[in-house]
């Protein structure tokens, strides 16, 4: 990963503002010299969206959603530029030419303003894991190319790069990526193919959106972060492992070739990942964070992973190893069953089998011809992999009417 230009005055643009990712970093920004946020994106809050526009003056602002944008247009100070639609992150980062771009647009819908924000040189702190999980053949080149760093705020990503800083790739033995085991660690997996969606959110660590707090439940984030770290770090599958941490105070861990391991450790708070992100190579100053109290902390467990969250993860392994649009069908698949399941259509337990379903007819394919769009014939282009995405809903439709 290349170092983002170290200027004195940052300007950024947090794509998805209203969300937990971007509500926390502009409560960090806001006590923060030296950064200013040039524009703000959102899908469709637009109360909220306005009610942060007055407050951080940004130069420009994008909802995805038309209707909502309308809403927002009549609250908008003057000399804030408005754009909405499909295309009004893109069109967002292109008008504004931020410095950094803070991608916290939840699922694939972030994938184009990631691509627009590499391709406009702007530094990508990246909480969209989704981007590299469906298209990290292509986003990873052409950052590479574009001499634009990609700096992860997921937590435990976050954690790998900095226990990496210094490090030669030949000197690492593997990552280890911790999880929680989110709402339902601690029940029998009969229990949990039963739970609500109420007792799936209920995080005992971590506050989070609806859809990656139900993907920490099934550990579906913990495949989908494998996929994202061997993208970001350059390594194969099994050079990346997964443990149940259920302190949530390890975020990742690193060990060397020598036998010697780092651990990145700290409060289970995304306000660290988001400032490090942000402030990259600087270290940024949280002194309203209280020091880690480590005999608080008794005893730290760790756990292999059986039953459902063995299942859920292997599907990372087997999406790395078969490449291809394998990312994207699983990233699919698991939008649509996490969305059925919000929406009551479908028990908890069901989640994890309708994404193997959907996995396995897509094994060995390179195209997917019934959709709308029109794939290359390179399995990792992005016409390819936008039309696997659309596949694999498409397939997760098929089966609920079922």
């Amino acid at each position: 990963m290349n170092q983002p230009i170290d200027v004195m005055s940052r300007r950024i643009a947090i794509l998805g503002s209203t969300g937990s990712i971007g509500r926390q970093a502009l409560e960090w920004l806001s006590g923060e010299s030296g950064m200013s946020i040039c524009a703000l994106g959102a899908g469709n809050s637009a109360e909220l969206l306005a009610r942060q526009v007055r407050e951080h003056r940004p130069q420009a602002v994008g909802l995805a959603s038309e209707q909502a944008a309308e809403a927002l247009r009549e609250q908008l100070p003057d000399g804030v530029e408005l754009f909405s639609g499909p295309g009004a992150m893109c069109q967002l980062i292109r008008h504004t030419r931020p410095d950094v771009v803070l991608q916290a647009v939840v699922g694939a819908a972030g994938l184009q303003s990631t691509l627009t924000a590499v391709e406009c040189g702007s530094t990508l702190a990246l909480a969209n894991k989704e981007s590299l999980v469906c298209a990290g053949a292509v986003v990873m080149p052409a950052a590479r190319r574009a001499g634009v760093a990609v700096l992860p705020v997921d937590s435990e990503h976050a954690g790998i790069f900095q226990c990496l800083q210094g490090a030669e790739k030949k000197d690492v033995r593997r990552v280890i990526i911790t999880s929680s085991g989110g709402a339902l660690r601690n029940l029998a997996d009969e229990q949990a193919e039963k739970a609500t969606v109420e007792e799936a959110l209920n995080h005992p660590t971590w506050t989070m959106g609806k859809k990656i707090t139900i993907d920490s439940a099934t550990l579906m984030n913990k495949a989908l972060e494998i996929i994202e770290a061997h993208w970001l770090f350059d390594l194969p599958a099994e050079r990346i492992e997964v443990v149940l941490h259920p302190q949530s105070v390890i975020h990742a861990m690193v060990e060397f070739r020598d036998g010697s391991m780092l651990a990145h450790l700290a409060s289970p708070d995304m306000k660290g990942p988001i400032a490090y992100a942000l402030s990259y190579p600087d270290r940024p100053g949280r002194e309203t964070t209280a020091p880690m109290d480590l005999p608080a902390l008794g005893r730290l467990e760790f756990q292999p992973l059986t039953g459902r969250f063995g299942r859920a993860v292997n599907l990372g392994y087997e999406a790395i190893r078969r490449g291809g649009p394998a990312g994207a069908v699983l990233n699919a698949a698991n939008e649509a069953a996490v969305e059925a399941f919000l929406q009551g259509k479908i028990r908890f337990g069901e989640i994890l089998t309708l994404i193997e379903t959907v996995f396995r007819q897509a094994e060995g394919r390179e195209s997917f011809p019934d959709t709308a769009s029109q794939p290359n014939e390179e399995s990792d282009t992005l016409s390819t992999l936008l039309s696997a995405d659309a596949w694999a809903r498409k397939k997760i439709k098929q089966l609920l009417t079922k």
